[in-house]
Protein backbone atom coordinates (compact mmCIF):
# COMPACT_ATOMS: atom_id res chain seq x y z
CA UNK A 1 0.00 0.00 0.00
CA UNK A 2 0.98 3.22 -0.76
CA UNK A 3 0.91 5.33 2.23
CA UNK A 4 0.87 9.47 2.19
CA UNK A 5 4.46 9.46 2.84
CA UNK A 6 5.21 8.35 -0.18
CA UNK A 7 2.91 9.83 -2.51
CA UNK A 8 4.44 12.32 -4.88
CA UNK A 9 4.85 16.02 -3.79
CA UNK A 10 4.37 17.84 -7.21
CA UNK A 11 1.84 17.57 -10.34
CA UNK A 12 -1.20 15.38 -9.85
CA UNK A 13 -1.54 13.59 -6.38
CA UNK A 14 -4.38 10.51 -6.27
CA UNK A 15 -6.80 11.56 -3.97
CA UNK A 16 -9.65 9.50 -2.35
CA UNK A 17 -11.93 9.86 0.32
CA UNK A 18 -10.78 12.99 2.88
CA UNK A 19 -7.45 13.81 0.74
CA UNK A 20 -8.70 16.90 0.75
CA UNK A 21 -9.48 19.20 3.05
CA UNK A 22 -13.03 19.23 2.48
CA UNK A 23 -16.43 17.80 4.39
CA UNK A 24 -17.14 14.00 2.59
CA UNK A 25 -20.76 15.00 1.33
CA UNK A 26 -19.72 18.78 0.63
CA UNK A 27 -17.18 19.34 -1.63
CA UNK A 28 -16.75 22.86 -0.70
CA UNK A 29 -15.12 24.87 2.21
CA UNK A 30 -16.27 23.19 5.16
CA UNK A 31 -13.83 20.69 6.68
CA UNK A 32 -10.83 20.75 8.68
CA UNK A 33 -7.47 20.34 6.79
CA UNK A 34 -5.94 17.21 7.69
CA UNK A 35 -2.14 17.20 8.37
CA UNK A 36 0.85 15.28 7.63
CA UNK A 37 3.25 15.45 9.97
CA UNK A 38 6.13 13.11 8.27
CA UNK A 39 4.99 13.60 4.11
CA UNK A 40 7.05 16.32 2.23
CA UNK A 41 5.56 19.42 0.98
CA UNK A 42 8.64 21.08 -0.53
CA UNK A 43 9.59 21.35 -4.29
CA UNK A 44 12.08 21.24 -6.79
CA UNK A 45 13.63 18.42 -5.15
CA UNK A 46 15.08 20.22 -2.70
CA UNK A 47 15.87 18.44 0.54
CA UNK A 48 16.72 21.97 2.47
CA UNK A 49 13.42 23.34 1.62
CA UNK A 50 11.10 24.37 4.67
CA UNK A 51 8.14 22.61 3.19
CA UNK A 52 10.28 19.24 3.74
CA UNK A 53 10.66 19.88 7.04
CA UNK A 54 8.25 17.90 9.87
CA UNK A 55 6.35 20.13 11.89
CA UNK A 56 7.25 18.81 14.94
CA UNK A 57 11.24 19.67 14.15
CA UNK A 58 9.92 23.36 13.41
CA UNK A 59 8.14 23.81 16.90
CA UNK A 60 10.88 25.41 18.74
CA UNK A 61 8.99 26.38 22.68
CA UNK A 62 11.85 29.66 22.91
CA UNK A 63 10.59 32.88 23.98
CA UNK A 64 7.78 34.72 22.06
CA UNK A 65 9.81 38.24 21.67
CA UNK A 66 12.60 35.72 19.20
CA UNK A 67 9.37 36.35 16.93
CA UNK A 68 10.38 33.43 14.47
CA UNK A 69 8.11 34.02 10.92
CA UNK A 70 5.95 31.09 10.29
CA UNK A 71 4.18 33.09 7.29
CA UNK A 72 5.49 35.89 5.46
CA UNK A 73 3.11 37.88 3.35
CA UNK A 74 4.10 39.61 1.14
CA UNK A 75 1.76 42.39 -1.09
CA UNK A 76 -1.28 39.66 -1.11
CA UNK A 77 -4.47 40.51 -2.51
CA UNK A 78 -7.19 37.94 -3.44
CA UNK A 79 -9.98 38.24 -6.19
CA UNK A 80 -12.70 37.09 -7.32
CA UNK A 81 -13.12 37.42 -11.06
CA UNK A 82 -12.59 40.79 -11.52
CA UNK A 83 -13.46 42.20 -7.71
CA UNK A 84 -10.44 41.97 -5.81
CA UNK A 85 -11.82 41.32 -2.37
CA UNK A 86 -8.57 42.17 -0.37
CA UNK A 87 -5.37 43.92 -1.28
CA UNK A 88 -2.00 44.08 -1.08
CA UNK A 89 -1.62 42.79 2.50
CA UNK A 90 1.80 42.24 4.31
CA UNK A 91 2.67 40.41 7.54
CA UNK A 92 4.13 38.28 9.61
CA UNK A 93 2.50 35.60 11.56
CA UNK A 94 4.27 34.41 14.52
CA UNK A 95 4.74 30.74 15.63
CA UNK A 96 3.09 29.82 18.38
CA UNK A 97 1.72 33.22 18.55
CA UNK A 98 -2.27 33.62 18.09
CA UNK A 99 -3.11 35.98 15.60
CA UNK A 100 -6.35 37.69 15.55
CA UNK A 101 -7.45 39.31 12.34
CA UNK A 102 -10.67 41.26 12.58
CA UNK A 103 -12.49 43.95 10.87
CA UNK A 104 -16.32 44.77 9.74
CA UNK A 105 -17.81 42.66 7.63
CA UNK A 106 -16.71 42.26 3.96
CA UNK A 107 -12.93 43.53 4.78
CA UNK A 108 -11.35 39.90 3.19
CA UNK A 109 -10.49 38.66 6.80
CA UNK A 110 -11.91 34.85 6.26
CA UNK A 111 -10.82 35.42 2.72
CA UNK A 112 -7.23 36.17 3.62
CA UNK A 113 -7.35 33.20 6.59
CA UNK A 114 -8.40 30.47 3.40
CA UNK A 115 -5.13 31.90 1.50
CA UNK A 116 -2.86 30.30 4.01
CA UNK A 117 -3.61 26.98 3.30
CA UNK A 118 -5.03 27.71 -0.30
CA UNK A 119 -8.42 26.49 0.71
CA UNK A 120 -9.45 29.55 -1.92
CA UNK A 121 -7.87 27.21 -4.76
CA UNK A 122 -11.64 25.42 -3.90
CA UNK A 123 -13.40 28.95 -4.94
CA UNK A 124 -13.88 29.22 -8.74
CA UNK A 125 -12.17 32.40 -10.32
CA UNK A 126 -10.30 33.09 -6.99
CA UNK A 127 -7.35 34.45 -7.36
CA UNK A 128 -4.01 34.74 -5.02
CA UNK A 129 -1.62 37.22 -5.95
CA UNK A 130 1.55 38.64 -4.45
CA UNK A 131 3.48 36.09 -2.31
CA UNK A 132 2.78 33.98 0.82
CA UNK A 133 5.94 32.31 2.72
CA UNK A 134 5.71 29.38 4.72
CA UNK A 135 8.56 29.08 6.59
CA UNK A 136 9.96 31.00 3.59
CA UNK A 137 8.62 28.85 1.23
CA UNK A 138 6.00 29.88 -1.36
CA UNK A 139 2.81 28.42 -0.71
CA UNK A 140 1.77 29.28 -4.20
CA UNK A 141 4.44 27.84 -6.15
CA UNK A 142 3.85 26.12 -9.20
CA UNK A 143 5.11 22.70 -7.84
CA UNK A 144 3.57 22.88 -4.58
CA UNK A 145 0.91 20.47 -3.86
CA UNK A 146 -1.85 22.36 -2.03
CA UNK A 147 -3.83 18.91 -0.59
CA UNK A 148 -0.52 18.51 1.44
CA UNK A 149 -0.51 22.12 2.56
CA UNK A 150 -4.42 21.58 4.23
CA UNK A 151 -2.50 18.67 5.89
CA UNK A 152 0.40 21.19 7.36
CA UNK A 153 -1.79 24.15 8.19
CA UNK A 154 -5.39 23.05 9.22
CA UNK A 155 -8.62 24.45 9.24
CA UNK A 156 -11.81 24.69 11.58
CA UNK A 157 -14.82 26.35 10.35
CA UNK A 158 -17.55 28.99 12.02
CA UNK A 159 -20.08 26.49 12.09
CA UNK A 160 -19.15 22.96 13.67
CA UNK A 161 -19.35 20.02 11.09
CA UNK A 162 -18.71 17.25 12.39
CA UNK A 163 -19.04 14.09 10.31
CA UNK A 164 -21.94 11.83 10.65
CA UNK A 165 -19.87 9.22 12.08
CA UNK A 166 -19.51 8.01 15.25
CA UNK A 167 -17.50 10.76 17.78
CA UNK A 168 -14.43 8.05 17.26
CA UNK A 169 -14.59 7.61 13.75
CA UNK A 170 -14.43 11.59 13.32
CA UNK A 171 -11.03 11.92 14.94
CA UNK A 172 -10.04 8.93 13.45
CA UNK A 173 -10.42 10.17 9.99
CA UNK A 174 -7.68 12.15 9.30
CA UNK A 175 -5.36 9.89 10.72
CA UNK A 176 -6.47 6.68 8.67
CA UNK A 177 -6.61 8.55 5.21
CA UNK A 178 -2.53 9.24 6.33
CA UNK A 179 -2.49 5.01 5.97
CA UNK A 180 -1.67 5.19 9.49
CA UNK A 181 -3.66 1.99 11.34
CA UNK A 182 -1.84 1.21 14.44
CA UNK A 183 -2.00 2.96 17.95
CA UNK A 184 -5.81 4.52 16.79
CA UNK A 185 -7.18 4.21 20.31
CA UNK A 186 -4.05 6.26 22.08
CA UNK A 187 -4.59 8.63 18.88
CA UNK A 188 -8.05 9.52 18.64
CA UNK A 189 -7.46 9.97 23.15
CA UNK A 190 -4.40 12.27 22.59
CA UNK A 191 -6.71 14.09 20.28
CA UNK A 192 -9.74 14.61 22.14
CA UNK A 193 -8.12 15.55 25.52
CA UNK A 194 -5.96 17.78 23.55
CA UNK A 195 -9.29 19.30 22.65
CA UNK A 196 -10.47 19.39 26.20
CA UNK A 197 -13.30 17.05 24.98
CA UNK A 198 -12.30 13.24 26.23
CA UNK A 199 -13.66 13.88 30.09
CA UNK A 200 -16.60 14.15 28.05
CA UNK A 201 -16.79 11.98 25.60
CA UNK A 202 -14.73 9.09 26.81
CA UNK A 203 -17.66 6.56 27.73
CA UNK A 204 -20.21 7.40 24.61
CA UNK A 205 -16.91 6.60 21.77
CA UNK A 206 -19.49 5.24 19.14
CA UNK A 207 -22.35 7.90 19.76
CA UNK A 208 -22.56 10.04 16.58
CA UNK A 209 -21.14 13.28 16.35
CA UNK A 210 -23.74 15.01 15.62
CA UNK A 211 -25.81 14.02 19.02
CA UNK A 212 -23.42 16.51 20.79
CA UNK A 213 -24.00 20.03 22.07
CA UNK A 214 -22.92 22.85 19.49
CA UNK A 215 -19.43 23.44 22.07
CA UNK A 216 -19.07 20.14 21.96
CA UNK A 217 -19.15 19.31 18.42
CA UNK A 218 -16.77 22.44 17.38
CA UNK A 219 -14.60 20.56 20.03
CA UNK A 220 -14.65 17.89 18.26
CA UNK A 221 -13.95 19.25 15.08
CA UNK A 222 -10.73 20.85 16.81
CA UNK A 223 -9.75 17.13 18.39
CA UNK A 224 -10.42 15.98 14.43
CA UNK A 225 -7.95 19.06 13.19
CA UNK A 226 -5.63 18.05 15.34
CA UNK A 227 -5.38 14.47 15.32
CA UNK A 228 -2.54 14.56 12.72
CA UNK A 229 -0.82 17.12 14.17
CA UNK A 230 -0.75 20.03 12.23
CA UNK A 231 1.91 23.03 13.23
CA UNK A 232 -0.77 25.68 12.04
CA UNK A 233 -4.68 25.77 12.92
CA UNK A 234 -6.33 28.67 11.05
CA UNK A 235 -9.62 29.09 13.18
CA UNK A 236 -12.37 31.15 11.01
CA UNK A 237 -14.63 32.69 13.56
CA UNK A 238 -14.80 29.53 15.95
CA UNK A 239 -17.39 30.98 18.04
CA UNK A 240 -19.74 32.67 16.09
CA UNK A 241 -22.76 29.90 16.65
CA UNK A 242 -22.00 29.15 20.38
CA UNK A 243 -23.52 30.46 23.59
CA UNK A 244 -21.36 32.37 25.87
CA UNK A 245 -20.41 29.63 28.08
CA UNK A 246 -19.31 27.34 25.48
CA UNK A 247 -17.41 30.37 23.94
CA UNK A 248 -15.28 30.68 27.28
CA UNK A 249 -14.37 26.79 27.01
CA UNK A 250 -13.27 27.32 23.84
CA UNK A 251 -11.19 30.34 24.32
CA UNK A 252 -9.64 28.65 27.01
CA UNK A 253 -8.48 25.92 24.54
CA UNK A 254 -7.14 28.09 22.14
CA UNK A 255 -5.02 29.68 24.69
CA UNK A 256 -3.77 25.95 25.59
CA UNK A 257 -3.42 24.95 22.13
CA UNK A 258 -0.49 27.94 21.44
CA UNK A 259 2.19 25.75 23.45
CA UNK A 260 1.78 23.27 20.38
CA UNK A 261 0.42 25.40 17.46
CA UNK A 262 0.65 28.61 15.73
CA UNK A 263 -2.95 29.83 15.03
CA UNK A 264 -4.69 32.71 13.63
CA UNK A 265 -8.46 32.99 14.65
CA UNK A 266 -11.07 35.68 12.17
CA UNK A 267 -13.47 37.39 14.97
CA UNK A 268 -15.60 39.97 15.02
CA UNK A 269 -15.84 39.91 19.06
CA UNK A 270 -13.04 42.50 19.96
CA UNK A 271 -13.57 41.17 23.71
CA UNK A 272 -12.52 37.70 22.64
CA UNK A 273 -9.67 39.04 20.40
CA UNK A 274 -8.14 41.44 23.57
CA UNK A 275 -8.76 38.12 25.07
CA UNK A 276 -6.79 35.68 23.54
CA UNK A 277 -4.53 37.06 20.90
CA UNK A 278 -0.91 38.10 21.16
CA UNK A 279 -0.95 40.06 17.63
CA UNK A 280 -4.15 41.33 16.09
CA UNK A 281 -4.03 43.00 12.90
CA UNK A 282 -7.47 45.04 11.30
CA UNK A 283 -8.74 45.29 8.17
CA UNK A 284 -11.22 47.75 6.78
CA UNK A 285 -13.05 48.50 3.32
CA UNK A 286 -11.90 51.06 0.78
CA UNK A 287 -14.29 52.09 -1.39
CA UNK A 288 -13.01 53.46 -4.92
CA UNK A 289 -15.46 54.21 -7.77
CA UNK A 290 -18.04 51.61 -5.99
CA UNK A 291 -16.11 49.02 -5.87
CA UNK A 292 -15.48 47.75 -2.03
CA UNK A 293 -11.86 46.28 -1.33
CA UNK A 294 -10.33 45.23 1.83
CA UNK A 295 -7.09 46.51 3.04
CA UNK A 296 -4.74 46.12 6.07
CA UNK A 297 -5.15 49.43 8.24
CA UNK A 298 -2.60 48.03 11.27
CA UNK A 299 -0.91 45.21 12.48
CA UNK A 300 0.35 45.36 16.06
CA UNK A 301 0.86 43.81 19.51
CA UNK A 302 -2.68 43.12 20.38
CA UNK A 303 -2.64 45.38 23.80
CA UNK A 304 -1.10 48.29 21.29
CA UNK A 305 -4.07 47.85 19.28
CA UNK A 306 -6.59 47.75 22.03
CA UNK A 307 -4.85 50.27 24.24
CA UNK A 308 -2.97 53.35 22.16
CA UNK A 309 -3.49 52.02 18.29
CA UNK A 310 -1.59 54.09 15.88
CA UNK A 311 -4.12 54.93 13.12
CA UNK A 312 -7.84 56.85 13.93
CA UNK A 313 -9.58 54.26 12.16
CA UNK A 314 -8.50 51.52 14.14
CA UNK A 315 -9.10 53.73 17.38
CA UNK A 316 -12.66 54.53 16.21
CA UNK A 317 -13.28 50.38 15.16
CA UNK A 318 -11.94 48.59 18.57
CA UNK A 319 -13.67 51.58 20.84
CA UNK A 320 -17.08 50.41 18.88
CA UNK A 321 -17.65 54.07 17.10
CA UNK A 322 -18.16 52.16 13.95
CA UNK A 323 -18.41 48.87 12.51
Amino acid sequence: MTTDKDAPISGETPRDEGTDATAPADPGPGADGATDIEGDLGTDGNLDSPLHLRPAALRDHGPVEHRDAVFELRKVSVSYGSHRAVGDVSLDVFRHNITALIGPSGCGKSTLLRSLNRMNDLIPGARVDGEVLYHGENLYGPRVDPVRVRKVIGMVFQKPNPFPKSIYDNVAFGPRTMGIKQNMDDIVEEALRGAALWDEVKDKLSSNGLALSGGQQQRLCIARAIAVKPEVLLMDEPCSALDPIATLKIEDLIQQLKDEYTIVIVTHNMQQAARVSDMTAFFSVRVDGGARTGELVEYEDTEKIFSAPGDQRTEDYVSGRFG
